[in-house]
């Protein structure tokens, strides 16, 4: 909107032409600014509301140890995810080019997903299903149809959209060549990158600060990839996919990076509040698609370790356990509830994550100049 304005006025003479606003990277630095302060704005009264409205999760682990560690967080607002979509909605339309396919198919699956977790969310805290096997939420596979249904939409509007240029090619770090994917494959990756990355990200957000923390520092390795793949000059001084008008992503990028880490001033230990399922499903579903769109899917998976790890540690426990009867492989899982029963103190698994995930962040923005 703000360019679109910007180009207007500038068309009539009524503003310099050279002004920076024409700019992705420095809208996106105006998008981190306004995002963050937008949900530090909103975050006292949204807790409130959340308060009144009795939203409150209660912490039910198939582990009585970690529900007595957790105890105190019993009846702490949930849904707090609405507050970071919201803001980041908000922050790309002002700052966006709202003529942009990328940017629309975006926002609409941020506004898709957010919508599945709030519905998660509500189920869970107030119309309590009794549903044998789920937390009176939506099941497992109530959800999965939904996210495996918005990847093959995603996917086809993608992949037909990018026909004229190198937006159906694979990018591999270290490796100058890459794979050109035909409608199925590229339909079935982009599948599991929405569903995996989404549901990754939830189980991750386990502890005060540690999802938002992390999304925080994944959003902004992405919207440096997203701005590099946008610039045709960048793109072919790195060797990446030229993605024409893929740059504008990396304003939604800044958008997550700004909401998280105005959540976070909320969301930080003690916590004041989650965002619970309509944050967590509708930031790891966002970042999965800008990845799909950029033709960086596997550096999603290096500068997503943490949230890799998160939800391999549940698929080895889950898949040992069933092995062999009843063994485990971790005290608990996901990973970070193992640490916790280790003895490390919450503060300590947070900022150690964080620690982790910047550190990824850092590789993975590495092995751009080795391809």
């Amino acid at each position: 909107m703000l360019y679109l304005i910007y180009t207007w006025m500038a068309g009539h003479h009524w503003l310099p032409a050279h002004w920076p606003i024409d700019v992705v990277i420095f809208r996106s630095a105006l998008a981190i600014i306004f995002s963050f302060l937008i949900v530090l704005a909103a975050g006292g009264r949204t807790i409130e509301w959340l308060r009144k409205q009795k939203l409150g999760d209660q912490p039910e682990f198939n582990h009585a140890q970690i529900n007595a560690l957790t105890s105190s967080k019993a009846n702490t607002p949930t849904m707090g995810g609405m507050l970071i979509i919201l803001s980041i909605f908000l922050t790309t339309l002002i700052f966006a080019r709202l003529d942009n396919f990328y940017v629309r198919m975006g926002l609409l699956c941020l506004v898709y997903l957010g919508t599945l977790g709030g519905v998660d969310d509500w189920l869970k805290l107030t119309a309590k299903r009794r549903i044998p096997g789920s937390r009176d939420g939506l099941l497992w596979w109530e959800k999965m149809v939904f996210q495996i249904g918005l990847g093959v939409l995603l996917a086809l509007f993608i992949y037909y959209h990018g026909k004229y240029d190198q937006a159906h090619y694979l990018n591999w770090p270290f490796l100058p060549r890459d794979i050109v994917l035909p409608t199925w494959l590229f339909a079935i990756i982009s599948v599991v990158v929405i569903t995996g990355t989404s549901n990754a990200v939830n189980l991750t957000d386990g502890m005060d600060g540690l999802a938002s923390g992390c999304m925080a520092i994944v959003a902004f390795a992405f919207m440096i990839l997203a701005y590099v793949t946008g610039d045709a000059r960048w793109a072919a001084n790195l060797h990446f996919n030229h993605i024409r008008d893929a740059g504008e992503l990396a304003i939604i990028c800044g958008s997550i990076t700004g909401s998280c880490l105005g959540f976070l001033w909320f969301n930080c230990n003690p916590a004041q509040v989650f965002m619970g399922d309509t944050g967590s499903l509708a930031l790891g579903g966002v970042v999965g698609y800008v990845a799909i769109v950029i033709r960086q899917e596997p550096m999603l998976l290096v500068v997503g370790g943490i949230f890799v790890i998160e939800a391999l540690s549940v698929m080895i426990q889950v898949g040992y356990f069933k092995a062999t009867h009843g063994k485990k492989v971790f005290l608990c899982s996901p990973i970070h509830h193992h640490f916790h029963l280790k003895g490390w103190s919450e503060p300590q698994i947070v900022v150690r994550f964080w620690l982790l995930s910047a550190l990824f962040a850092a590789i993975a923005l590495a092995t751009v100049k080795l391809r």
